[in-house]
């Protein structure tokens, strides 16, 4: 006969047996912090081969997680690449491949689009956005409208058009959820202000799980060096603002170590687009922002996350691309994709963490023709051969002329 004593125990086994069982990422709680960096070239960081410039955090990072010698950007323009990084899809897919988003522009990104945010919110996770949104300036294309509680930063650029569009107004404005901070913003003192911001926001929300979307103004003109770090570097104020960026990249890994949330956190640090017009300095690589070479759109790429197995020391030539975050991001945190969203880009943890030596294919051939136009320099000097067809590449992007 069943005795009453022993109905607490079975009622607690019963209940064990019925509750879902978590994978072991969900069990540990994985936090995501995706630092995007504004213009940067392939060859602007230490760990990829810069000599003027000296980036031993991010470095460190490189060495402490896997760096990619073959990752690409969603589009070679701030706008459409920012897009396709938060949503998974090809710009053009989701009306977004038309140049960047203006001061006066009526449109962004479409609100019918279920961004990474979104889809990390809706699992009970702690979502911001500090930085550069690029997105869209009128509801309902704000940040807060696209999955982030929290946002801090510049909606728009700093470029003279913005400049000029906002002379009249007081300046391009600093902005903390839809609260004007400051007027005009002042681009010598973002890096350190994002990062500050960044910290809080982690320090508030330790103790749950959290999304930390960080996209710097910084490397876009106008260049803006605080002055602890003027004259730092032997590439001039471009290289001096590398030199604050690896300092205050820094400061977000010292915080996660001393907040206790280092091992469940994974952190990804890539740039939008190529370097900007007027930098100039040698690359073997041809092509600059704007262009669908490879120096429009490949960019450094980092994945670190050794507390959840992702591996370390290795440095990979497979091709990864900004799309394959949104699915990769979501299976590291237990969430599935909604049944029915179309998304371009690949899961790729497994590779990730040591589980698949590959990575599926690009889906060029089924998604718009979407061929990515990847072109690189072979001996001799001066020889380019296409990686991928250039074939209806105008589809893929947005931009067609001189520079690629």
């Amino acid at each position: 006969m069943f005795s009453i004593r022993f109905l607490p125990l079975a009622v607690y086994f019963f209940s064990i047996l019925s509750y879902p069982v978590a994978s072991a990422w969900e069990q540990a709680r994985v936090n995501v912090v995706f630092i995007l960096i504004d213009d940067q070239g392939y060859y602007d960081l230490g760990c990829y081969g810069a000599t003027e410039i000296e980036t031993p955090r991010i470095d460190e990072m490189a060495e402490e997680g896997i760096r990619f010698t073959d990752y690409y950007a969603a589009a070679p323009i701030c706008s459409p690449s920012r897009a396709g990084l938060l949503t998974g899809c090809y710009p053009r897919r989701i009306g977004m491949e038309t140049w960047v988003q203006r001061a006066d522009s009526k449109h962004g990104l479409n609100p019918e689009e279920l961004t990474i945010a979104e889809l990390f919110k809706q699992n009970r996770y702690a979502t911001a956005c500090i930085g550069k949104w690029h997105l869209g300036f009128l509801e309902p294309f704000l940040p807060r409208q696209q999955g982030f509680d929290e946002y801090f930063g510049l909606l728009h650029n700093l470029d003279p058009v913005e400049i000029i569009y906002f002379e009249g107004k007081g300046g391009v404005p600093l902005m903390r959820n839809d609260e004007i901070l400051k007027r005009p913003a002042d681009p010598a003192e973002l890096t350190e202000r994002y990062t500050d911001e960044a910290i809080a926001f982690m320090e508030r929300e330790k103790s749950n799980p959290f999304f930390l979307y960080l996209p710097h103004t910084m490397l876009h003109v106008p260049i803006g060096v605080s002055d602890r770090f003027k004259g730092t570097s032997q590439f001039g104020e471009y290289g001096d603002a590398i030199h604050e960026l690896d300092y205050n990249i820094g400061r977000i890994f010292d915080a996660l170590e001393r907040l206790g949330i280092k091992d469940e956190t994974v952190v990804i640090y890539a740039s939008d687009n190529g370097r900007g017009p007027g930098r100039n300095s040698f690359q073997r690589i041809q092509g600059r922002k704007l262009s669908t070479y490879e120096g429009g759109i490949r960019v450094p790429g980092i994945a670190w996350g050794p507390g959840l197995r992702i591996r370390s020391g290795y440095e990979s030539s497979k091709l990864v691309t900004a799309l394959d975050w949104y699915p990769t991001l979501a299976t590291f945190a237990g969430i599935r994709i909604p049944e029915g969203r179309v998304i371009d880009g690949r899961d790729i943890s497994a590779y990730l963490t040591g589980k698949s030596k590959g990575i599926p294919s690009p889906m060029t051939s089924d998604t718009l023709n979407a061929n990515v136009v990847l072109r690189r320099s072979w001996d001799p000097a001066r020889e380019w051969d296409p990686l991928f067809t250039r074939e209806e590449y105008v589809n893929a992007f947005f931009y067609h002329g001189s520079q690629g």
